[in-house]
């Protein structure tokens, strides 16, 4: 069996399935686009539910992914056993509608078997206890002895996880020996002790769950395979757990190098260690995904996870921030397979740190308030409920928290009164919302008296009468309102659209009858209840329930927004039509000649792709097409190829929005009625703003003409600083002024290798067996550079180091003799760090410690040849 490394076994599978035809996707993001079932992805499959329901076309019918994933259900555990963890990585290989049973199992086999060697009399297959085609394959057509072969029923060999595809499955066990096992008779595959470890499942998914156990036949047989990344390793390492392989562990080693506590010596310490471990991996794949602390839905997850580290933390000793330095040591061992975990450290170690920082202020007082309540108890052995809330309402203090530090001390909480606490406490925040009416455009009922508003913007413009139903001025429903006053005014019917489905609310006036100016709104939101809450400023005279109005919108402000609305339709298109199907809405915002457009992509658009996309939506600009707005049956408008958002929910009718015949989307906002009125597009940006998800931001209009006109300016500002007559000549001059930079830089360069040549006269070295053995630990100047120069002794055999930050960079190299002796620079680079390589007179790696017995390593190599 192979001994690999977690990152060695991640593109061992990925490039093992690309190898079979397999599209290789990165990691899509722990944030569910369009999926409002799941907080967070927990599967490999989760992300690619429209793939296998086929509401959308997959890029290719087989994929293969290594998906992020969390899991928080058993978040209790977490330290208290060495098998559980959050954060995970989930292996997975993919058929949707192409390859079944057959083709899945026998690449499982083959992967396991040929690829990572393991072997064949160690692993047993498991089949639902139903699935007879699986046994025979097993059986008949891989060769396993059906006494090999358990099944299993739906408890353990049927998939699903809430609503959507699932469908029975195969595993496959790794036997780990005698040592792991219960000692009972009847030990074997779905046993529960550590003997038998499940690497590998194949779901075999053919039905899909309503989320309540209605089960219906997938238009399509699909293959969903998961294994699980860290389990794997603890198979391929020969390791107790996930928190010994090696990325894992590498994390754990700093977290002791801070705490003072070493994995290992104290039961009680490894359960903190553990918990910070995972909890910080979890915590910075989550920050990287764009999921900040807060009090609600994911957000308190990652607060949750985040605080319960930090208290980890202080329970080994630790009084200090700590975690965000860490994170640095997730983050390098990470970035292989997950890049922009650099590109975001600076965000990632930020928000770690500021929510530890809160916390502590948290901890130290909610601490104090509990250590007195506890003190007060006497014999009772239960936490009261009214305690428990105190210190959540005022202090801040979670009750998970207080739960936990409850069961150290072996005392209880009365959960039952907290909650009821919670449920009054929500019911006086329901009554004073009622009391005060609908106030905040978040959405609370006014009343069975006061009718939604009516919005006649699609069919009415100019000024339009109206009436004030309702007055909200300092918070408070209010009879009137004066000059120069701020507030909030709700009418029965108005033409000034409100935010909705990402393009923002209009502006525009509420004028009394026969007065000139008015009530200046400033934004338009609408509430649950179906009111438009109009914000603004009463400029002139008062207004007062009852009165008649006129409303207007802006024009010159509502035209931009909808010049942007409608080029975000086109953009939409155009993407599909340059990247292809699997294109679909993430997310949008439209602005007065400003959209910004988020949609699923597994890589950066080339440049060229974006020059397509940009000409594309001016072509189509260019021809004028009429642009028309329909109310249908929503069945006839998916019947007509109207595109709809994934995961929005759409009522009986729906408006279908077309342009000529390039768009056609359902669309509550407004449009121009002409492409041509858009006037100019223009793509300002294209960048990741999640894993699978991209961003454009782009400008309209008269935005676009105004970029063009600065850009000319700035154009002749370069034309006159690099003294060339005209732009068709800037290019030219570049290329000149590189030349002569590479010169400069090429002789600095030489200067710089004779000065490593010069240093190196002076560094001794250790004769052993006919080498010259050097190790330079602490290297400022450039490593390769004084490698080379130590190259033109043909005997050295040397390695040498250099720090930046908590990093550490290795290059090992060998002389011509020195490699004819045997010395391999490739291999003896391992002995200093596993991830390192290279050719036998040189290679490099990278690690975060520098030994200090450095030549001793070199010595002991150089000994075993």
């Amino acid at each position: 069996m192979k001994n690999l490394g977690v990152n060695e076994l991640r593109e061992e599978f990925l490039s093992y399935f690309e190898s079979k035809g397999h599209l290789r996707l990165p990691s899509f993001s722990l944030v569910p686009q369009g999926d409002k079932s799941l907080l967070l992805i927990n599967s490999g499959m989760a992300p690619m539910k429209p793939w296998f329901t086929g509401e959308q076309t997959p890029p290719r019918l087989r994929v293969t992914t290594c998906q992020k994933c969390i899991r928080t259900g058993d978040i209790e555990n977490i330290g208290k056993t060495a098998r559980h963890g959050t954060y995970f990585e989930m292996l997975g290989n993919f058929s949707f509608g192409d390859y079944f049973k057959s083709e899945a199992i026998d690449f499982c086999w083959e992967f396991l078997t040929k690829v990572l060697e393991i072997d064949a009399n160690l692993l047993y297959p498991s089949v639902y206890e139903q699935d007879d085609d699986a046994f025979e394959i097993w059986n008949k057509q891989i060769g396993i002895p059906a006494e090999k072969i358990t099944r299993l029923g739906k408890a353990d060999n049927f998939w699903e996880h809430g609503s959507g595809p699932c469908g029975p499955c195969s595993e496959v066990y790794f036997d780990r020996g005698e040592a792991y096992g219960c000692g009972e008779p009847d030990c074997g595959p779905g046993c529960d002790c550590d003997r038998f470890i499940e690497i590998w499942n194949n779901v075999f998914t053919q039905f899909d769950n309503d989320g309540n156990n209605n089960y219906t036949e997938l238009a399509q047989k699909n293959i969903d395979t998961g294994m699980g990344l860290e389990r794997l390793a603890v198979v391929c390492q020969g390791v107790n757990s996930l928190f010994d392989v090696d990325t894992v562990m590498n994390i754990t080693n700093h977290v002791s190098r801070i705490t003072g506590a070493k994995y290992g010596q104290s039961a009680k310490n490894d359960v903190s260690l553990r918990i910070i471990t995972d909890h910080l991996r979890s915590g910075v794949m989550m920050i990287s995904d764009g999921v900040l602390p807060s009090n609600e839905g994911r957000g308190y997850v990652l607060r949750r996870l985040l605080r319960r580290a930090a208290r980890h933390g202080r329970l080994l000793g630790t009084r200090d921030v700590f975690l965000h330095e860490i994170a640095g040591t997730v983050i390098t061992e990470n970035e292989g397979a997950y890049p922009e975990l650099r590109e975001r450290e600076d965000h990632i170690t930020r928000v770690i740190k500021t929510e530890e920082e809160n916390f502590n202020k948290t901890l130290d007082n909610g601490l104090e308030i509990l250590n007195g309540v506890i003190a007060n108890l006497g014999t009772a052995t239960a936490i009261p409920g009214a305690d428990a809330f105190k210190l959540y309402d005022t202090f801040g203090f979670p009750i998970d928290l207080t739960i936990e530090l409850a069961e150290e001390k072996n005392l209880t909480v009365d959960v039952d009164k907290f909650n009821d606490l919670m449920k009054q406490q929500r019911e006086r925040a329901r009554e004073a919302r009622k009391a005060l009416g609908d106030l905040g455009w978040e959405g609370f009922d006014f009343g069975a008296d006061n009718a939604p508003t009516d919005y006649v913007g699609y069919t009415e413009s100019g000024w339009v009468t109206a009436k004030i139903t309702a007055i909200i001025v300092d918070g408070e429903l209010a009879g009137a309102i004066s000059e120069g006053t701020e507030g909030i005014i709700v009418l029965d019917r108005t033409p000034l659209y409100a935010e909705m489905g990402g393009q923002v609310g209009d502006r525009g006036i509420i004028a009394g009858e026969g007065v000139r100016g008015g009530f200046e709104v400033s934004d338009v939101k609408k509430t649950k209840g179906g009111k438009y809450l109009h914000h603004g400023t009463l400029t002139v005279g008062s207004l007062k329930i009852g009165d008649g109005v006129r409303v207007a919108y802006d024009a010159e402000y509502h035209n931009a927004i909808e010049r942007a609305h409608s080029a975000t339709h086109l953009l939409h298109s155009a993407l599909r039509a340059v990247l292809g199907g699997h294109i679909t809405q993430a997310g949008s915002l439209v602005e007065p000649d400003r959209l910004r457009f988020d949609f699923t992509h597994f890589e950066a658009m080339m440049a060229e792709e974006i020059r397509y996309a940009e000409e594309q939506v001016n072509e189509w600009i260019l021809r004028g097409s009429a642009v028309v707005v329909e109310e249908l049956p929503i069945d006839e408008a998916k019947k007509r190829g109207a595109t709809a958002l994934f995961g929005e929910k759409y009522g009986d009718t729906v408006r279908v929005v077309t342009m000529g015949e390039v768009s056609m989307e359902l669309c509550g906002g407004t449009h121009l009625d002409n492409t041509a009125k858009v006037g100019a597009f223009r793509i300002n940006a294209e960048f990741s703003v999640a894993s699978g998800v991209r961003r454009i931001e782009a400008i309209t209009g008269l935005e676009a003409f105004k970029a063009a006109a600065a850009d000319r300016a700035t154009l002749g500002e370069v034309t006159a600083t690099l003294k060339v007559t005209s732009a068709d000549e800037i290019t030219a001059k570049i290329d000149q002024l590189n030349a002569e930079l590479r010169e400069l830089r090429r002789a600095a360069e030489q200067a710089a290798a004779q000065g490593a040549a010069e240093s190196v006269k002076s560094i001794e070295k250790t004769p052993f067996n006919g080498f010259n053995v050097a190790f330079l630990p602490n290297v400022t100047a450039d490593l390769r550079q004084v490698g080379d120069a130590l190259l033109t002794d043909e005997s050295v055999v040397a390695v040498l180091a250099s720090r930046d930050g908590e990093s550490v960079k290795f290059l090992a190299v060998c002389g011509k003799n020195a490699v004819k002796s045997g010395a391999n620079a490739g291999k003896l680079i391992k002995e200093f760090t596993p991830k390192g390589g290279g050719k036998p007179e040189s290679a490099m790696g990278g690690g975060t410690e520098i030994p200090a017995d450095g030549a001793e390593i070199i010595i002991k190599y150089l000994g075993g040849l």
